[in-house]
């Protein structure tokens, strides 16, 4: 091989691993946020979020299989009880939005609701 061919590969190399740092400085870290689910309430029920940022709702149920929906947001997931189920989202746009247990569990379901605050 001659010595301008590995030269350029060197300089391959070198350009590669600081593309690498660039892009890795550039992504943005996920927030995690803990929510517990149990009969009738989420715990937190109020959210604030801030637009473009990466989010991890990180959700523990404690004693049913609760659903959590977000109608507006086109975002649903099934809650076991004893398993952890993160929900990922990266908020695209300013506003309110509800979410709600969509599995019927008992008296006071209708109630199991919150609220995304988004702001920018």
């Amino acid at each position: 091989m001659c010595l301008s061919a590995v030269s350029g590969i060197g300089a391959l190399l070198i350009g590669s691993a600081i593309n690498t740092r660039v892009q890795a400085k550039t992504v943005a870290k996920e927030r995690v946020i803990k929510i517990q689910a149990k009969k009738f309430v989420y715990t937190p029920n109020q959210i604030v979020l801030k637009l473009g940022q990466p989010v991890v709702l990180e959700f523990t149920s404690v004693d049913f299989i609760h659903g959590f929906n977000i109608p507006d947001m086109k975002i649903r997931a099934d809650l076991p009880p004893g398993k952890i189920t993160q929900v990922r989202l990266t908020p695209d746009k300013v506003g309110d939005y509800e979410f709600l247990c969509d599995n019927f569990c008992g008296d006071g379901h209708e109630g199991m609701s919150g609220k995304i605050t988004v702001k920018a």
